[in-house]
């Protein structure tokens, strides 16, 4: 490592290995030469001849084929300084290697043939990845929801203590979010198609000059090419380049993970503060360097941060998509180049911490059922209301009497610091005649979660389980924390 060079901190510290190849010099230029193989097959395949002979012998795509792999990339950059292309330049470099078939590389195809094509596997290949480790959320945070679907838990609206709740279906409502984003993810790959090639304005207008007008034979390019490439189809029609609003719904469905990380590492984060819920914490982590005790959400605040980042860069292939001219221009290419990877190493960075927080989520049930306790009898008070009423008292009565004494309580907590002793106020007055072992009764906090359970289960059998059913070959992922 160069210690005097910039790197980025996304492919340093927080991508993966996996993502940071899909990217890779490696990836992209031998992606061009299996491309520039698949088009001079075709042509071959097609019968491309002059004079009768054939302009494209097997015998040239055999060497082009011997070489698909070990590109010469000091020969392709000695070629980029004198070309100042960089296409241009690895067309000359892979011909070196190939002198018999330096003459038909490239050939009827224009820069974005291998440009654009390749952006659009590569960006297929990043989405597999990505889906990959989604499945894998989904099913840990399955795993969780029923482990805890019983648990009851304050449940908060405003950050104010609201209804009870388990932490199973808390969980669910995380779940939920990622399992719209694969929805959109899985609609976004299904619909990825190649280019193609056709030509400098989309026309094809090279391919009517080498195949003499034969529409029909020309109808076969772009299918023949797709299948090479593994596609099934390559867009209707275009420009130089593919539309870039296809770079705008891939960036679309990594900024709703993005949204959707964020959510859930801010729950943790919040429930971390109440010691409620924590995220992992190794043996050796310091939390802090000034305060040895503290238990930092450094996992959760990073998904949080990098999240950001993913949700803000969104908006490049949108502006780039909306000022494109006519059949293209330019302005695409240097943005392109850091938008769509550092999306992608930003989000492939943000479900390894997903995996790794929801993995080691550690529950402090105690606690939990603490302050569940501390602001129960407030939310028992219609309960206590209707056994009142059974035992002959006034239900208006009762309602302003309850009312009172829950503020009298109230202030006991909050003015002078105690504990909630709303209970014994009940059971002190005469009026609501029940006793403190009757008021007791009421405190079981499984009576007041409603259907959380129930809905839990349904959750994970209807939603979660079909997942992973079709996804079963993905599932077992874990991840690496570099940092």
């Amino acid at each position: 490592m160069n210690n005097d060079m910039y790197v980025s901190p996304l492919s340093e510290r927080y991508a993966s290995k996996e993502m940071k190849y899909i990217f890779s010099p490696d990836m992209k230029f031998g992606t061009w030469r299996k491309l520039w193989i698949a088009l001079a097959e075709t042509e071959m395949e097609l019968g491309l001849s002059q004079d009768g002979k054939p302009v494209i012998t097997q015998e040239q795509i055999d060497e082009l084929k011997s070489h698909a792999d070990d590109i010469n990339y000091d020969v392709a950059k000695a070629w980029e300084k004198k070309v100042r292309h960089d296409v241009m330049s690895h067309v000359h470099a892979y011909g070196e290697q190939c002198p018999k078939a330096a003459g038909i590389i490239h050939l009827g195809a224009t820069s974005c043939y291998v440009g654009d094509n390749t952006d659009i596997i590569v960006m297929t290949e990043a989405l597999k990845l990505v889906k990959k480790k989604l499945v894998n959320v989904i099913d840990l945070l399955g795993k969780e929801a029923m482990q805890y679907k019983d648990l009851p838990m304050l449940a908060f609206t405003h950050f104010q203590p609201a209804q009870p709740t388990t932490l199973g279906k808390r969980i669910t409502l995380w779940a939920q979010e990622f399992t719209y984003d694969l929805e959109d993810l899985d609609y976004v790959l299904s619909n990825m198609k190649l280019l193609g090639c056709k030509g400098t304005t989309g026309t094809q207008a090279s391919f009517k000059e080498l195949f003499n007008d034969d529409d029909e034979v020309i109808d076969k390019i772009d299918p023949m090419i797709a299948k090479k490439m593994g596609f099934e189809k390559c867009v209707a029609v275009s420009g130089q380049t593919y539309s870039r609003k296809i770079d705008t719904r891939v960036l679309n469905v990594l900024a709703g993970i993005a949204a959707s990380a964020t959510k859930m590492s801010n729950d943790i984060r919040l429930l971390q503060h109440l010691k409620e819920v924590e995220e992992p914490f190794e043996k050796n982590q310091i939390g802090s360097s000034a305060m040895a005790y503290k238990r930092n959400p450094m996992r959760s605040e990073r998904i949080a941060s990098l999240s950001r980042y993913v949700l803000v860069d969104a908006l490049n292939p949108a502006i780039t998509s909306a000022t494109q001219w006519f059949e293209r221009t330019l302005d695409d290419s240097a943005n392109k180049r850091l938008s769509v990877p550092e999306g992608f190493l930003a989000i492939d960075g943000i479900l390894d911490l997903c995996i790794n927080v929801v993995d080691g989520l550690k529950v402090y049930d105690k606690v939990i059922t603490k302050h569940l306790m501390a602001e129960l009898p407030f939310m028992a008070t219609e309960n206590i209301m209707m056994d009142a009423v059974k035992n002959g008292g006034d239900r208006q009565e009762l309602h302003e009497k309850i009312r009172q004494l829950s503020m009298k309580a109230g202030a006991h907590v909050k003015e002078e610091g105690l504990e909630n002793n709303l209970l014994d106020l009940i059971a002190e007055d005469p009026e609501f005649n029940l006793s403190r072992e009757e008021l007791e009764k009421t405190m079981d906090p499984a009576k007041y979660v409603g259907r959380s359970p129930l809905q839990t289960e349904r959750f994970v059998r209807e939603i979660i389980d079909p997942i992973r059913e079709a996804n079963k070959d993905l599932l077992g992922v874990t991840a690496e924390i570099n940092v």
